[in-house]
Parts: C-alpha cells; structure tokens; sequence
C-alpha cells in the first residue's frame, strides 16, 4: 500500500463533501487549494468559498491562488510534497499544476462520461430528460473532461425530480467513488478506460439565456427545461399582464397532459390557479417569484396580485 499524501482542489459546497469524507475516512491532506475570497452582499464583505470554511474548521493548509501558473504558487504547491491531486468542481488547471504530483491529478465529474462535459452537467441531464446519470473519476489531460476514465457509479433521475434533489445524491455518490478511486491509486490498482471521442451532449455553463423558457417547446420540455433550473440558477420568462412587463423566475410546477383551444403562452389565472398554455396541454405554476418580490406558492401570489384577462408569457 503507497502512503498517498493529497491536495485537494474545489470550491462550493459539492466540493466540501466530498472533501469532509476523505478528512473522515482519515487520508493525509496535505493541502487545499480553494478560490480566492470574493466581496459579495451591499456591505461588499469578502465571502469565503465553501471549502475554505471547511478547511479552516479542520485546520488545514489552505492556498488561494489568483494565478496558477505564477512561480510563487507553484513553489507553495510543491512544497506541500503532494503524490495525488484531487479536483472537484474548481477550475482548468495549466499543466505544470496537474502534471505536478507522482501518482497523477484526477477530477470528479457528475456526469456518465464522455457524455454531459462540461460546466453544468447535472442542471442539463435534467433538462434534456434524461432518465440515467451518474459520476466519474478520471485523470486529468490538456482538455476539458476528456481524461482517462478511473470509475463511474450510475444513477437513476426520477420523473419529477428536480436539479436540487440530484444535485445532493450525486454528491454522496461521488465521495463514496472518490475514497475508492484513492484506494485504488494507493494500492497501484488502477486500470483506466481511455474516453471516446464523444461531443454529443454537452453540459455548457448555463447564462440567462439558455435558462429562458422558449414556450414554443413541448409541454415535457418545457417541464424538464425548469425542473433541470430548479433551485438554482432557477428558470425564466417575461409576462405580458397589461401594459406591464414583467420578468419571473419559475420553480415549482406541474403538468397537464390535455388538448385545448388556448394560444401558446396564454396565462390562465383563477383565486387558486395559475397555468400557462402550451403545445399540448398546460403547464401548473405552483411557486413562482416575480421581479422585485420573494418567491412565493402560488395561492399565496393570487391572495395580492391581479393577472389582466389576456396576460401572457413571452
């Protein structure tokens, strides 16, 4: 068995639990490498990533670089004397960087690749409707999500489930596949599966554009497209009620297989009821946050606001 002393790279809170079971099943980390602190709020107070504040309750050694290819981090990298790298939703690293340790650089990935590479792979597996996904380890190379492929664990997406509910299952799933992948290297029991060169389904970082509900779509894409957003960074659209624009973000909705006379986009609005017409049938607006106001059930929104007769989504 190799003595595997780790560095671990990430940033949000996927990241953190993946890197608080390797702290708990007692592996040698020997540094973190974590986002630099950014102002954020009115006050502009400087917020510390999610891996940080993890790191600094287990007091380990933490570095943020601005730059990864300046000399100065990369003696601090290598004098952390490292034999495996470990990154979990941090960024591209130059090659002097992953090419650093003995045993390698591998990266978690919640996805089944070589399908979903990519920024947003959970959010568009969701969206794209999907009824399978999973997580894979592999080794890093020059590209983006294209290395040798270590191990993958599959799972099932159900029918109604929404990003947020993924997102968390992934996550455990991913510190199990991790730990194993380390046991793997530190046992030198690795066989690796090289990827095929597949750009099928992609997973690009998502922008407000492609979070935009385009409602000439289907009634099950549209469903997908906000359940794939939901919580976060959470599905979009412009109502036309009167003479006022307004945007709103959708999460929480339903759906109602059925035909009707009503034109796409049409909002049908009584004292318990909000939905929207749509190709083939409506879709159920069940939480919903308008511009300016806190996100509310729907029931609630109808208590305090008016739809005009001929409102619209855009």
């Amino acid at each position: 068995m190799r003595d595997i002393r780790i560095v671990f790279m990430g940033t949000p809170d996927f990241a953190v639990t993946i890197l608080k079971k390797l702290v708990d099943q007692k592996y040698t980390i020997a540094g973190v490498i974590t986002a630099p602190d950014k102002p954020a709020g009115r006050g502009r107070k400087l917020n510390e990533s999610a891996v940080k504040k993890y790191a600094l309750s287990e007091n380990l050694t933490i570095l943020q670089p601005t730059n990864l290819k300046a000399p100065s981090f990369l003696e601090e990298l290598a004098a952390l004397k490292a034999n495996l790298q470990i990154v979990v939703a941090f960024r591209m690293l130059p090659t002097m960087v992953w090419k650093m340790p003995e045993f390698g650089t591998f990266n978690l990935h919640a996805s089944l690749l070589p399908e979903y590479r990519g920024a947003a792979p959970i959010n568009w597996a969701i969206i794209n409707g999907e009824k399978k996904t999973g997580v894979t380890t592999f080794f890093i190379d020059d590209k983006i999500d294209t290395g040798e492929i270590i191990l993958q664990k599959s799972i099932d997406i159900e029918e109604h489930e929404i990003v947020g509910e993924l997102h968390d299952k992934l996550m455990y799933l991913g510190a199990d596949l991790v730990t194993e992948t380390v046991d793997l290297i530190a046992k030198g029991n690795v066989t690796t599966i090289k990827q095929p060169d597949l750009e099928e389904k992609s997973a690009p970082k998502l922008f407000p554009h492609n979070c935009k509900i385009d409602w000439t779509k289907s009634l099950h894409e549209i469903y997908n497209h906000i359940r794939g957003l939901n919580p976060y960074p959470a599905a979009w659209t412009t109502i036309q009620n009167g003479d006022d624009e307004i945007s709103a973000k959708i999460y929480k909705v339903g759906k109602e297989e059925i035909k009707h006379n009503y034109t796409t986009g049409n909002i049908i609005a009584t004292k318990k009821e909000l939905k929207i017409a749509v190709k083939n049938g409506f879709l159920l607006i069940q939480e919903i946050k308008l511009s300016g106001k806190k996100k509310l059930e729907v029931k609630s929104l109808l208590n305090g606001f008016s739809f005009h007769n001929k409102a619209k989504v855009l």
